[in-house]
């Protein structure tokens, strides 16, 4: 039982930093991205094959994966960064699929759909499984802290401030100077940066990947933590992510109450269990647990030295 709930805890965590990621991209600038799964592909795959095909050591694979979801980032943000709501979701959503269909065929490379295994994790084999959970539980959470830390700078910085112009009106951005298409090319290679990061964080835990890993349903939850913490605040984003967690694991154990149902009929009303209770959070907290709160401005008053605030 304790090496389950580390392993909920490490969960929760690589969720809560893809969550961050989400909200630079969609919670700060407004933009739709349905391909959150295709960047954390890339940085599992590419600290994968970093460690096992090159030898390198966890630390450089990690950052190589991350680099290259950052550039993948990029890319597609200078491709697509024109499109907006709906459009950009679609290829987004695209986009994630194509590096799925691409790891299951590249057998040459990521093994195909038999997937990497043996992928090194800190001190594996060395010390004992629950030692190894909590370390690496530590390991993951400072990471999470410091890119919590690294986003609240970014959210009260002049990039973050740009960030929710584009997002409120991006024409009014535009006139006042700012080079949109710029600002969102970054947002995009950050926010895939820090997924790709998660990804990394994953394979090193699990010490497999496969394609059939990363299917669309894993950003749906991240998309719903990010709901359910609240939209464009970090510290929702992170506390969104760990309720996704407790839901989805939560409802593992009320199934097996239920009489008289198959291990499909289960399955599907465990998802029906998390939507419920979605929905139940959501209709009273329509703006999330943790909803943004933007800073009030000083203004100045009719009568002089008497400021007042909007």
């Amino acid at each position: 039982m304790e090496n389950y709930l580390i392993a909920m805890a490490v969960s929760g965590c690589i969720y809560a930093l893809m969550a961050l990621g989400l909200n630079v991209i969609w919670g700060f600038a407004g933009m739709v991205n349905l391909g959150l799964i295709g960047f954390f592909a890339v940085g599992a795959y590419g600290t994968a094959l970093t460690t096992l095909k090159l030898g390198f050591p966890m630390a450089a694979g990690m950052l190589t994966g991350t680099v290259l979801a950052a550039a993948a980032g990029a890319g597609v943000a200078m491709i697509t960064a024109r499109l907006r709501g709906d459009y950009l979701a679609i290829v987004t959503l695209g986009l994630a699929e194509t590096i799925r269909v691409i790891s299951s065929n590249t057998i040459w490379l990521t093994n195909g759909t038999d997937g990497l295994s043996n992928i090194a994790g800190p001190l594996r084999g060395q010390i004992s499984p629950t030692q190894f959970n909590m370390l690496y539980l530590a390991f993951v959470a400072t990471i999470v802290a410091v890119a919590y830390v690294l986003a609240e700078r970014l959210r009260a910085a002049p990039f973050g401030r740009v960030l929710r112009a584009i997002r409120d009106d991006e024409q009014v951005a535009a006139v006042a100077g700012k080079d949109v298409m710029a600002f969102k090319i970054r947002a995009f290679a950050i926010s895939a940066g820090a997924i790709g990061l998660a990804g990394a964080l994953y394979a090193h835990y699990t010490s497999y990947i496969a394609p059939d890993l990363f299917v669309p349903l894993f950003t749906l939850y991240i998309k719903l933590a990010l709901l359910a913490g609240g939209l464009g605040n970090n510290r929702g984003a992170v506390i969104g992510a760990f309720l996704i967690v407790f839901f989805l694991e939560s409802t593992r154990f009320v199934i097996p109450l239920v009489p008289m149902i198959s291990a499909v009929q289960g399955a599907a009303l465990r998802e029906i269990l998390i939507a419920a209770l979605l929905i139940v959070l959501l209709r009273y907290n329509p703006q999330g647990l943790v909803p943004e709160r933007l800073p009030r401005l000083p203004v100045a008053d009719a009568a002089p030295g008497k400021p007042q605030t909007i």
